[in-house]
């Protein structure tokens, strides 16, 4: 699965000894021992790995550890621990948020840049040029193959909802939190039911949740200062609170959307399948991509490397308007990165004062249980509804995630399988 959640706890962490409210300790920082590098050289490691990176944000995560702490030595275990907890912490696409630290760590900004580059380009292009087939083909968007691609996308959004439940809903009060975020975003279908849904379950989670107090850790110095850093966060929030109005107020329609993918990937925590739904209510119900086209890039976005943040670039791609084409794909695709990279550049500083606060952590984990119940939601509508309509396309979707889930298949071949299905069944 291209997005399946990440439990912090999977990562071993260095301890520390010393109290909880050690500042010092809160805030010690440990030197890179490793040689600086070049932009060229990160953006040349990350291109390989845009290019073979299939699996999800785990396989990911594994890509980089043998790359870059086995092969490359440009961080040890310890450091990567460390930044993978972070960013499976922080709102965003986990394994590009790792991937810019990293870069940042080895070749300042504009190797974050280039490590962005060259991980995220190779899907984003496959997913435009494959936007392009739908939109200059009438009769693509109609055929067999697409309806298998719509299909699949229930095989892996279930299998989504099904390990996220697993990892963040380890108890009664969590899985309530899921339930009700699942029945508001059913009762208020839109993104104020979506982020409603969200900040309840962050106020749920901080009074009621009950967690451990994490240990504290030793990380490197990725050479922003904290000052830097509270520059980045203050620079995403404001994105975050004025791009409506501002978008409301000028009455630009390209700003509109920009805004709207900009507060997708603000709000995604717990995996990048829960892009989806926020995605889907700001692109279908406003008529600018058709639920089938929606769908079918979903489908297609599960069969190529990279993060899955890229279908971004697909519907920037497909749309009718106001954006379009690869001008739109590589817009919308800037848009719903932005706030990701701000934020785990901005964070970096601060990480280990804000892991230590009991009410931070309590909050995030009952953020984490509304996000299954928001992409469960999503689960029924639109991706069952839209897809599902005879008993072989619930046949062919239940084969699906048996050879995800118990199959333990590579979601590339089990699209293509999904693909050729549907063709099938249409002759």
């Amino acid at each position: 699965m291209r997005d399946q959640a990440v439990s912090c706890s999977s990562m071993s962490h260095p301890q520390k000894q010393g109290p909880q409210g050690d500042a010092r300790s809160a805030t010690f920082l440990v030197s890179s021992a490793t040689r600086r590098g070049s932009a060229i050289e990160v953006f040349l490691a990350f291109l390989k790995l845009g290019l073979t990176s299939f699996g999800g944000p785990v396989a990911h995560l594994g890509y980089f550890r043998t790359e870059f702490v086995e092969r490359r030595a440009w961080l040890d275990d310890k450091s990567y621990s460390d930044l993978v907890a972070l960013c499976q912490f922080l709102p965003g696409p986990a394994s590009s948020q790792v991937g810019i630290a990293l870069g940042l760590g080895r070749a300042g900004w504009l190797g974050a840049l280039c490590a962005w580059l060259g991980f995220t380009l190779p899907s984003a292009v496959a997913l435009i040029l494959f936007a392009v087939g739908v939109t200059q083909w009438a009769t693509l968007a109609q055929s067999g193959v697409i309806h298998g691609l719509k299909v699949v996308a229930v095989a892996v959004v279930a299998q989504a909802v099904w390990g996220m439940a697993k990892t963040l809903c380890p108890d009664r009060l969590r899985a309530a939190v899921a339930i009700f975020a699942a029945l508001l975003v059913l009762a208020v279908p839109s993104t104020i039911g979506q982020v409603g849904a969200i900040v309840a379950g962050g106020i749920a989670g901080r009074w009621a949740v009950k967690l451990g107090a994490l240990p504290v850790t030793e990380h490197r110095d990725y050479g922003v200062g904290r000052k830097t850093g509270a520059a980045m966060l203050v620079l995403s929030g404001l994105l975050l609170l004025l791009l409506p109005p501002l978008a409301a107020l000028a009455q630009v329609p390209a700003l509109s959307v920009i805004s709207s993918f900009y507060q997708s990937g603000a709000l995604v925590f717990g995996g990048g399948h829960v892009v989806l739904p926020l995605l889907q209510a700001s692109v279908v119900p406003n008529g600018l991509v058709t639920n089938d086209a929606f769908l079918a890039g979903y489908g297609a976005a599960q069969a190529v490397p990279g993060p899955l943040f890229t279908f971004a670039a697909y519907l920037g791609a497909v749309m009718t308007g106001p954006l379009g084409g690869w001008v739109g794909g590589l817009t919308l695709l800037v848009a719903i990165f932005m706030p990701g990279f701000l934020i785990v550049v901005g964070a970096l500083p601060f990480w280990e004062l804000l892991r230590q606060r009991t009410g931070v952590q309590r909050a995030m984990a009952g953020v984490n249980a509304a996000v299954v119940g928001v992409l469960a939601a999503a689960l029924y509508d639109p991706v069952w509804t839209s897809a599902i309509h005879s008993r072989a396309d619930f046949g062919l979707a239940l084969g699906a995630f048996g050879l995800l889930v118990y199959g333990r298949q590579s979601p590339l071949l089990v699209v293509a399988l999904a693909a050729v299905a549907g063709w099938l069944f249409a002759n």
